[in-house]
């Protein structure tokens, strides 16, 4: 079994710091997912299905799936054990809430931090927000997708809904991955990001 932080980890290093808003940097996080994805060091796909890869297929990109969001820190939290696609158990903390508005909603996902990447350098200011949304098995993978962000130095963050992607178990049932929360389903369609892998 491949038992992985988070299905994210290779695309950490990727992330800016600033994460800001816009078409060129959403076009360019995908062109190198899809590098990375072409990659056989790198791919999370099976030897099979490498051979036919072409590249992932993306919703078009759309700044209105680009908000900022208030982050309200939650210091307090204890780690707890989050589920995942297998019997291994990662440790989490929440390390806050992001309350934004989409489409004149207003909407909130908690957003974690493993902790063992916390004692990795690269990794320390690393945050994971997995979710789920109305297009999860309708457009989107049904197991939810995943967005990597960094701690910002104030209290709002942009969350970019094109830089979603699938877990590693959308494509290669070998990898462990961690199950998006309950209270991070949220009732609207992100058409935004990775669509659901189909083999070509």
């Amino acid at each position: 079994m491949k038992n992985i932080l988070t299905a994210g980890v290779l695309l950490l290093s990727f992330m800016t710091g600033a994460q800001e808003c816009s078409k060129e940097n959403s076009l360019a996080y995908q062109k190198e997912l899809n590098s990375q994805y072409a990659n056989p060091e790198e791919s999370p796909l099976k030897k099979e299905d490498l051979k036919t890869f072409k590249a992932l297929d993306f919703y078009p990109v759309d700044m209105e799936y680009c908000v900022t969001a208030k982050l309200i820190k939650t210091p307090d939290e204890k780690p707890f054990y989050m589920a995942t696609t297998t019997s291994r158990k990662p440790r989490y903390r929440k390390f806050g809430e992001l309350i934004f508005t989409l489409k004149g909603k207003e909407y909130k996902l908690d957003v974690f931090q493993s902790v063992d990447m916390m004692k990795i350098e690269e990794y320390k200011n690393s945050l994971f927000l997995p979710f789920t949304d109305l297009t999860s098995g309708n457009g989107s993978y049904g197991g939810g997708r995943y967005i990597d962000l960094k701690i910002p130095v104030g209290n709002t963050i942009q969350i970019d809904f094109n830089t979603a992607y699938n877990p590693y178990c959308a494509y290669n049932h070998d990898y462990s991955c961690p199950i998006p929360p309950e209270q991070n389903d949220i009732l609207v369609e992100i058409k935004a990001g990775v669509k659901e892998y189909k083999k070509h």
